[in-house]
């Protein structure tokens, strides 16, 4: 009894948050570090970044001045190409894995206040494994190349963000990805930072597909925000239908947050998520639900150390408890350094497993990243003949970026772009 109670209060807020205060920090409207609105921009903020190349605008100017053209009417979009290795010296498994995932992405400001935002992709392995399952196919229990999966075309985003005009407040509502802007920070992207799961959206969390949704926030005071979702738990972006108006489950969310300021929301910040899913009617998924929070802070506009932690009740989730902490390093020329550390429990599953990843990605220019990387993973769950193995991985990223927009280049916070004017978070 006490437990529906709760239950209910909860889902109550979460539905209040997104529809009777739908507020937003800023004007852009929900969004963070993977979002379409981030990956149309390049640079991760900085005023003044230093690329090695101009690739590939120097090699089809015409074509880039015709999305310039676009841009100025509206109307902004992109085509990306992503591709990661992975070798393991697990004795388990393959043993390789890799795999790419191409995409269109972008959006459209329809009126003065809203805007329509889509991304379609594909999602595919060039051999038996997919990245994303190489570290469980090893014997461990980790996703070692998040969203590098072979889910082939699967339609992620389509939704309408409808702002006020003194951004005091933000709706979004259609296909939604709730790991855009939930439970997020700086170093979030599988496509521009760490790989493993265990430093992106935190894997306690039981986050749904891309999926039916709607999501609101609200500004609490100058700096204090408040994020509520309400989601298809039971989402397939590969098959994008309406069954939630029939079964009814849901996964809901609410996220408490503080930071510096608003224009370096994802930056500086401190949040606490709390999420509930509905337990699926035909068996397959029990219910979950859980609690995570982050805390990551920008010194120096260089450096990012974080703590990040979460916990679950429930079979669906990765982890049962999950701890890391780790720092990343921002150059001016936008490269990206990352180290992180974890320790996870798993439900049912004795003992804990340890998880390191070191990145560096090299910005060989806007429109190309090469990123190395080696995991760690001490006493593999699943794989009780060693007792650590290692991942080493490439990625590589090839963006055909568009117009990066007045905004950015009038929009400043010391050495980083107003992140109000790059990513609109909230």
């Amino acid at each position: 009894m006490r437990y529906s109670t709760f239950r209910l209060a909860f889902s109550t807020a979460v539905v209040a948050i997104c529809f009777l205060f739908p507020g937003a920090t800023v004007a852009q409207g929900l969004g963070g570090p993977s979002s379409v609105r981030a990956d149309l921009e390049p640079g991760d903020g900085l005023t003044d970044p230093q690329y090695r190349s101009d690739f590939p605008r120097n090699i089809a100017p015409r074509w880039f001045a015709w999305k310039d053209g676009l841009a100025e009417q509206g109307f902004r979009f992109n085509i990306d190409y992503l591709a990661l290795a992975q070798s393991s010296s697990s004795d388990l498994g393959e043993g390789t894995a890799s795999g790419g995932i191409a995409r269109f992405y972008g959006s459209w400001q329809g009126t003065n206040h809203g805007s329509l935002t889509f991304k379609l992709e594909n999602r595919h392995a060039y051999g038996a494994v997919a990245p994303q399952f190489l570290g469980l196919d090893g014997g461990a229990l980790a996703i070692t190349g998040t969203a590098f999966n072979d889910g082939g075309t699967m339609l992620t985003n389509l939704f309408w963000t409808q702002r006020a005009e003194n951004g005091s407040w933000t709706l979004q509502f259609g296909q939604i990805d709730v790991t855009d802007f939930t439970n997020v920070y700086g170093l979030v992207s599988p496509y521009t930072a760490f790989q493993n799961l265990a430093f992106n959206t935190n894997p306690t969390i039981n986050a749904p597909n891309p999926g039916l949704a709607v999501a609101g926030s609200v500004k609490l005071g100058s700096n204090f925000y408040a994020i509520g979702t309400v989601a298809d738990a039971n989402a397939d972006p590969t098959s994008p239908d309406g069954d939630v108006f029939s079964h009814g489950n849901l996964y809901k969310s609410l996220e408490i947050g503080y930071t510096s300021g608003f224009d370096r929301v994802y930056f500086d910040n401190i949040h606490l998520t709390l999420w509930h899913a509905d337990a699926a009617d035909d068996g397959s998924r029990l219910e979950d639900y859980g609690a995570a929070f982050s805390a990551a802070w920008f010194i120096d506009n260089q450096w990012m150390p974080f703590v990040r932690a979460g916990v679950s009740q429930g079979t669906t989730a990765l982890y049962e408890k999950s701890v890391s902490a780790g720092i990343g390093y921002y150059g001016g020329n936008t490269d990206l350094a990352g180290l992180g550390l974890n320790w996870a429990e798993a439900n049912g599953v004795p003992s804990s497993q340890t998880t390191a990843e070191l990145f560096y990605r090299f910005s060989i220019s806007p429109g190309l990243q090469i990123t190395p990387s080696i995991q760690y993973i001490h006493n593999p769950r699943m794989n009780p003949g060693q007792s650590s193995i290692f991942i080493a991985g490439l990625r590589m990223r090839v963006v055909f970026w568009g117009h990066q927009g007045l905004s950015l280049l009038t929009c400043r916070f010391g050495n980083i772009t107003s992140m109000k004017c790059k990513s609109g978070w909230l």
